[in-house]
């Protein structure tokens, strides 16, 4: 069986520059792969492709081995696969409630819209803020309730650009338990991180990027070992 996402080839332009060169990249059902680089690397335009924000110059996006690079954000967004963003994209004056019930209500369980919100909220331990304005809420339960607004929809393949920003050490140990778990139902978590302990120790496989380019692939324990990625990335030569 082909992997559930497979990037083939990706090449994005922007005028002379290429964010993007070559990039091949799959995420496999049940399994957490990690996405790092320095900023610039091309890790979110990365995702804008994979999600159907962005056009390639070249290459494919597959979905259980179809190709989906001309399907749209929301023909992807219906078969199962859902994002988060790395700048907050949030609906401020709703609820936290109402920002997951919202997303629900136009997913394919909409007519279990608020019995999956309550759900979601439980797991992810909103409860007690279900009825707060997103705005009143610090930046790491924020970044949570997007998260939880991508699992409303049941997502396949789940997307996460920098979810961990803003968390403390428990929140981000409890973080890690759910990306776990949410790996072990099935999903093909694909995530964008900059807190490398949590990479390093969630992760079954992770890519890193460099200047568009993919310069290392493999178990975490290999890739912390690699020196181009110590050179890139970590900052030693």
């Amino acid at each position: 069986m082909p992997p559930l996402l497979q990037a083939e080839g990706v090449t994005v332009a922007f005028g002379g520059r290429r964010a993007l060169d070559e990039v091949s990249l799959t995420a496999e059902a049940g399994r957490i792969t990690g996405l790092i680089g320095p900023n610039g690397a091309g890790k979110s335009t990365l995702f804008d492709v994979v999600c159907g924000l962005r056009k390639p110059r070249t290459g494919r996006i597959r979905l259980d081995g179809r190709d989906i690079t001309r399907e749209g954000p929301a023909w992807r967004a219906r078969r199962g696969m859902s994002r988060t963003f790395q700048n907050l994209e949030l609906f401020g004056r709703l609820s936290v409630r109402d920002n997951l019930l919202v997303a629900a209500e136009l997913g394919p369980r909409h007519r279990q819209a608020a019995r999956t919100t309550d759900q979601v909220l439980d797991r992810l331990g909103l409860t007690g803020v279900a009825g707060d304005p997103v705005d009143a809420l610090p930046t790491g339960l924020a970044r949570l309730v997007e998260v939880g607004r991508a699992l409303v929809l049941g997502p396949r393949v789940l997307l996460l650009d920098e979810p961990a920003a803003g968390q403390d050490a428990d929140e981000t140990k409890q973080f890690a338990a759910l990306l776990r778990s949410l790996a072990d139902e099935g999903t093909a978590v694909l995530l964008v991180e900059h807190d490398m302990s949590l990479v390093m120790s969630v992760c079954d496989e992770v890519y890193v990027l460099d200047l568009g380019t993919v310069v290392a692939c493999g178990p975490p324990a290999s890739v912390q070992q690699d020196e181009t990625v110590l050179a890139a990335y970590l900052g030693e030569a």
